[in-house]
Parts: C-alpha cells; sequence; structure tokens
C-alpha cells in the first residue's frame, strides 16, 4: 500500500505529543479530512476515539503505543513510519450498533467497536432477560452486568469478566455476564455475528442499570438492542508479522 497523505494525531499526554514533534520534523502531515491515513499515537482509549472520530471517513487507522495496555497498537519508532505503512497488514472490522429506552421513554443509539456493556447503577443488582432473535434464551440473570464483545474486544473487558477470546474472522459475538448470581453456573454464550440481540431490564425502576457503548452511556435504561453493523467496515493497520489475528491468537496462550 502506497500512502501520500498522512494525517498524525495525539492523546493530552506528555509523551504522546513529543512523539508527534518528533514525527512533525521528518514529516509533513495532513488534516484528517485530506488523509488516506491516519496515524494515533497514544494508547487503546485514544484509539478507540480516534476509530469512532472515523468511522464514516473509512480512513484506515495506524495506532503507535504510547500508553499502556496497547492491544489496537503498534510499538512506536520514530523512524521509519512511510516503510511500516506501506508494510502493514490489513483488518477489517464492524461495529455493534446500539439502540436503548429509556425509562423516561427516549431513544438513544451508538456504535461500539469494542463491546456494549449493561451494568447495574446502584447497590441492587440487575435483573435482565435475554432473547435472541426474538426469542428468550435467558428469562432472568440475576448479576452486576451484561457484555457483548466484537472479536476486537474480546480481548478487553470481555475478557477482564473472564469472557472468551474471539477470533478476528471467526463471525462470532461474545455475550459474557459480569459476576453472575443467578444462574451461578453461567459462564456467556458465543452468538453468530447475524444475532440480533435484545436485553430487558426486569424491575428496572428498583434496579436501574446504564448501557454503555464503548464511551457512549445511556442511564436508566428499560431495552437495549445490539446488533452488528455491517453497513460500516473500519480498517486498521498492523506492522508485519504482528497483524490483530496473530495479536488475539497469541492472547489465548498467554500466561
Amino acid at each position: 500500500m502506497k500512502f501520500n497523505k498522512i494525517c498524525c494525531l495525539a492523546s493530552d499526554n506528555a509523551e504522546a505529543q513529543q512523539a508527534l514533534a518528533d514525527l512533525q520534523k521528518q514529516y509533513e502531515f495532513v488534516s484528517a479530512k485530506d488523509a488516506d491515513v491516519i496515524v494515533a499515537l497514544g494508547g487503546d482509549g485514544f484509539m478507540l476515539q480516534t476509530l469512532h472520530e472515523s468511522l464514516h471517513a473509512k480512513t484506515p487507522i495506524y495506532g503507535m503505543n504510547l500508553g499502556s495496555v496497547g492491544f489496537l497498537m503498534n510499538e512506536y519508532h520514530k523512524t521509519g513510519l512511510q516503510e511500516r505503512l506501506e508494510k502493514a497488514e490489513v483488518a477489517h472490522i464492524h461495529p455493534l450498533s446500539m439502540r436503548a429506552l429509556t425509562s423516561a421513554g427516549e431513544e438513544k443509539t451508538a456504535l461500539a467497536i469494542n463491546e456494549v456493556s449493561l451494568l447495574r447503577e446502584t447497590r441492587q443488582t440487575a435483573k435482565l432477560r435475554i432473547s435472541i432473535d426474538g426469542k428468550v434464551r435467558m428469562q432472568e440473570l440475576i448479576c452486576d452486568g451484561l457484555i457483548v464483545a466484537t472479536p476486537a474486544g474480546s480481548t478487553a473487558y470481555n475478557l477482564s469478566a473472564y469472557g472468551p477470546i474471539i477470533p478476528i474472522n471467526a463471525g462470532l459475538l461474545a455475550v459474557t455476564p459480569i459476576s453472575a448470581f443467578r444462574p451461578r453456573r453461567w459462564r456467556g454464550a458465543l452468538l453468530p455475528h447475524g444475532a440480533a440481540i435484545q436485553i430487558e431490564v426486569l424491575n428496572a425502576k428498583k434496579r436501574p442499570v446504564s448501557a454503555v457503548a464503548d464511551h457512549s452511556e445511556t442511564r436508566d435504561v428499560t431495552n437495549v438492542y445490539v446488533e452488528e453493523d455491517r453497513s460500516i467496515t473500519i480498517t486498521m493497520l498492523f506492522d508485519e508479522g504482528h497483524s490483530l489475528e496473530e495479536r488475539i491468537l497469541a492472547e489465548q496462550f498467554s500466561h
């Protein structure tokens, strides 16, 4: 791949800002709207922010880690950027579409690249009913919350809740409970990526629940609908030999 117009964005942290200054001495960058590739300097949080801001532009994103975990990022080097971009491996992912209805009668929509999470708002556990493609699959789940994760997000919050890691091209979504109380032994489910998921909040007034699509939170929800939105394709770039598929595979053998 050949990229002639590079945009470089950096998070607010001092290390990322210094890296941006170093790169600006070597390259002539353009604005995001004029770029044919965006380089994001920061951590996974900044990468997600950049991906969301570029959802409809369809511009490939290449991240360099100047944060903490950096699972979605490449290693930072201040030399050889053009060569790395030209040799980069491509990953195509699709976000989740969340539609949430609130107790006030409002409808909120949001997109999630990693996951949609339902979380209890008070000391009271959440009571949730789960339907898949219009059929009730779990009449009542008593828990702290529930996660619906994409393959790209399966190694994030989903993994912390002991959910499965999903290969990037598996065509699956993970549904993972957070601290399930009843049924205590239910560890979640793997669903085909085309599944239509509905989560109904039972006794929402007494047991309020919020719904979070990556960074976008809607409080006091009563029903949440989640589907993969295949009309949107996100393109991420990774260094040769360090593709997202390889990272997800390696994560399953880490200890």
